[in-house]
């Protein structure tokens, strides 16, 4: 295969800024943010709850810290909260929730990320002398560990209806929302209207450098961003990545689309191969993980020589993930990159 472009699909958080994102950057008016003066990260905090629906927003460096200052504004030490039990929140997030905000976490099983009604009403506890009372579920849309899988809205708002019945909070982990939203054909508003909180990532398929937003009621912001500056997330001249922000809820979402069908090609192209395997129920949007014979890790080795990179994700599983810096040729020469590795490693 002659092909010597680096064909990158470890995250869809290595996208570079476009030439527009980079002139919005540059002509950016700018204050200070904690102050609460920057006019360019008022501005897109304004459309992210518009967008999702909320009274509030607020601009955070990353998606790890619009989760936890979500879970720190919600809770108290010691209540307790569900989680799915290959959630980002738990899996990727550092022990946060116990370090930060010193939760119990109960941990559900699930069904490529989807889980039971009637399994996670059977883990809400009352708060009693002996017991954590449960306050908050957590939710991961689209699901990273599951292979970037869809909750259906309806899902979404049976969750939502037995949150409320029994006096819990909703909180979404929607770094990939926006995938969620373009895979179901439905505005963003009608997946996120069935969470109190959602935190929104503008830095992955979204094509940002930096930043997400956590979305919810005025007051729950308004703690969210005390939370934030104690975390050392209060960012000054923020506008200069605000703007950035702005063109990806603006301009980048419907693009998503052709992300989604070029994980689905691969997927569908080395399934058959020797010595892998793709469970194509979970390639839902631009994630496809790859289930393989010999260790990941000699897969990813391989792979490099034909200048593809991987992410290995377990002892024999890969993950491929797709984003705008990818193209059609970009997805065909990874497909002969597979089936090269496939005749060494078979």
């Amino acid at each position: 295969m002659n092909n010597s472009k680096i064909i990158d699909l470890r995250s869809d958080t290595v996208t570079r800024p476009t030439a527009e994102m980079y002139r919005a950057m540059a002509e950016a008016p700018l204050g200070d943010d904690v102050l609460g003066d920057d006019p360019t990260v008022a501005k897109l905090e304004e459309l992210a709850a518009g967008m999702t629906e909320k009274e509030a927003a607020v601009f955070v460096p990353s998606g790890t810290m619009g989760n936890q200052i979500a879970l720190a504004s919600q809770t108290q030490p010691g209540d307790a909260i569900l989680v799915e039990e290959q959630a980002h929140i738990l899996y990727y997030e550092v022990g946060a929730p116990a370090a930060l905000s010193g939760v119990v976490s109960w941990t559900l099983p699930s069904n490529r990320g989807i889980m039971d009604p009637a399994v996670i009403e059977s883990h809400i506890k009352e708060r009693t002398i002996h017991t954590p009372g449960t306050v908050l579920l957590c939710l991961e849309n689209t699901h990273n560990r599951a292979g970037g899988t869809v909750i259906p809205v309806d899902t979404m708002r049976q969750y939502y209806e037995l949150a409320r019945s029994r006096g819990l909070r909703v909180h979404l982990d929607g770094a990939r929302v926006f995938n969620a939203a373009v895979a179901l054909g439905v505005s963003v508003s009608q997946i996120t209207r069935y969470a109190d909180t959602v935190n929104i990532c503008l830095s992955k398929g979204l094509r940002s450098p930096v930043g997400s937003l956590l979305c919810g009621p005025r007051d729950t912001i308004e703690k969210a961003r005390i939370w934030r500056k104690r975390l050392g997330g209060g960012m000054r001249q923020a506008g200069i990545l605000a703007a950035c922000g702005i063109l990806s809820l603006t301009q980048y979402v419907d693009r998503l689309s052709e992300d989604h069908a070029r994980a689905k090609k691969l997927a569908e192209s080395i399934s058959g191969l020797p010595g892998v395997s793709v469970e194509m129920e979970s390639v839902q949007t631009n994630m496809c993980y790859i289930a393989t014979a010999k260790p990941a890790n000699f897969w990813v080795e391989e792979l490099k020589k034909h200048n593809l990179w991987l992410m290995a994700v377990g002892p024999n599983r890969l993950r491929a993930v797709f984003h705008a810096d990818v193209d059609e040729d970009d997805t065909a020469n990874a497909i002969l990159a597979f089936k090269s590795a496939s005749a060494i490693l078979a």
